[in-house]
């Protein structure tokens, strides 16, 4: 994980580091005479040269000082903290709804297969990752939300509600759908091909000779073993949900950090996105070794 996320705090420093333009010019605006200039540029560290003002950053990072943005006036930390919770909330709720519709669709396909449940499965799990989801999301938005009025149209909670659970769960329905919509028709797909070539095994046919009963071949012994191919891609999944949420985040106004980056990229606050992105990654690098760690649960011979 080290070398990873020191790769990434590089990769990361260098594509806001290399972006054309100025971006004390961008953050001053009007203001931008040459003596606000010079001193933006200065606390900016824009003065030094690229190398020591990444290692400066970096070791600031490493202490947990984020810097501070010059668009909110507070520290990036905070902001990213506060920006954190709704943004797991919804990437967790589309995680969540993306495996259970994944596994059983996925299951059902393949052990129907080429049956109407398999050919449905699949149209839908082809149309699923075929569809933009800041285009689906706008979609849902027009027919829930505006023609039947079933669901708000933006916003985590109502402005007159109370703010509880039922009033954001209530705000969470159309986000977190149409977020998971891409990565239920991938898990779909990946675990309709590892339970596909595991009911071809022998141990599968050995198990059936025995007399047991299909429910406890299929969901005992062949899911299980699939499961092992399916695991990484649920990991693979939560970082793209994670990342797909910057749009979705955009198109329902919900306040988590993908909203926050949009707003950061349009102001040219460095800090601020350079923080924001860097923590996606970090969650993102966590959730993979989460994965490896059950996947090695699941089958004890996975040493590496």
């Amino acid at each position: 994980m080290i070398p990873v996320v020191i790769g990434i705090s590089i990769i990361v420093f260098l594509i806001m580091a290399l972006l054309p333009g100025d971006p004390a010019q961008a953050i001053l605006g009007s203001y931008a005479t040459p003596d606000n200039l010079a001193r933006l540029r200065s606390e900016l560290g824009l003065d030094k040269p690229l190398v020591q003002r990444y290692l400066i950053w970096f070791g600031n990072v490493l202490h947990g000082d984020f810097g501070r943005s010059f668009s909110l006036n507070r520290p990036v930390i905070n902001e990213v903290m506060d920006r954190l919770g709704p943004t797991m909330l919804l990437a967790g709720s589309s995680l969540m709804l993306a495996s259970l519709f994944g596994l059983v669709t996925g299951t059902v396909a393949a052990i129907r297969q080429y049956g109407w449940q398999d050919r449905l499965f699949t149209v839908l799990v082809l149309v699923g990752i075929s569809t933009p989801s800041f285009w689906l999301g706008l979609i849902l938005v027009l027919f829930f939300s505006v023609q039947l009025g079933w669901f708000p149209v933006s916003g985590m909670q109502s402005i007159t509600g109370s703010g509880g659970f039922l009033d954001v769960l209530h705000h969470l329905v159309l986000p977190a759908f149409t977020l998971a919509i891409v990565a239920t028709g991938v898990i779909a797909r990946l675990t309709r091909s590892s339970m596909l070539e595991v009911l071809r095994r022998e141990y599968i046919r050995s198990a059936r000779a025995k007399g047991l009963s299909e429910r406890r071949v299929v969901y005992v012994h062949a899911f299980k073993n699939a499961l092992v191919s399916i695991i990484p891609v649920l990991g693979i999944q939560a970082g793209f949900v994670i990342g797909g949420a910057v749009y979705i985040e955009t198109v329902f106004q919900w306040p988590g950090i993908g909203r926050m980056l949009v707003t950061a990229i349009l102001t040219r606050d460095i800090l601020l996105v350079q923080g924001g992105v860097f923590v996606i990654a970090i969650i993102y690098v966590l959730i993979n070794l989460v994965t490896d760690v059950l996947q090695h649960m699941v089958d004890p011979r996975i040493s590496a």
